[in-house]
């Protein structure tokens, strides 16, 4: 990492495999940032289509949406098959993650510039936002747009639109964001 006058960290490009690599420094370890080249962007497409595909066999199986954040409210259900098929799920989100590992440590950075306070009230207003909007971006964005809800589209076009106004503001007008 290299520091601008400014004190700010700056990533260090690195050669590595024929492409330059940014590589985002902790105390503890180093890690690549893959590029955004053809195997960043299969990686992302990837992704997707396992989301996609997660998603339309929870639908096709048991009749249930893959919004996280209901997958989580309703553990507390005192129906054992309800809060079964939950736990099985997010042990699959925790699983597939761990299985990330040896490809992408990125996945596993810690956060780094903000205090834990901000991390935690950001936390908070992410959950309180989901229950608020009856759902999160993965019941909303993916399920209810590929599902062609009318409040899915709405809820989506809305996070979107206060995501990229917090960036606008916070990033580029005020400078707080790294």
């Amino acid at each position: 990492m290299r520091h601008r006058r400014d004190g700010v960290r700056q990533a260090v490009p690195r050669r590595g495999f024929g492409l330059t690599y940014n590589w985002a420094a902790s105390s503890d370890f180093k890690v690549p940032l893959i590029p955004m080249t053809i195997l960043g962007s299969s990686l992302a497409v990837l992704g997707g289509l396992l989301i996609g595909l997660s998603a339309l066999l929870l639908l096709l199986s048991i009749g249930r949406i893959a919004g996280i954040s209901g997958i989580v409210f309703g553990l507390g259900a005192r129906d054992a098959t309800e809060r079964g098929w939950r736990l099985a799920f997010l042990a699959g989100l925790a699983v597939g993650t761990l299985l990330m590992l040896p490809i992408d440590r990125l996945a596993f950075a810690p956060r780094q510039g903000f205090p834990l306070w901000a991390l935690l009230c950001a936390g908070f207003l992410v959950g309180y936002g989901s229950r608020l909007g009856n759902g999160c971006t993965s019941g909303h964005g993916v399920c209810g747009l590929g599902r062609r809800a009318p409040r899915s589209l709405a809820a989506t076009f809305t996070f979107m639109t206060v995501a990229m106004v917090t960036v606008l503001i916070l990033r580029h007008t005020l400078g707080v964001l790294p």
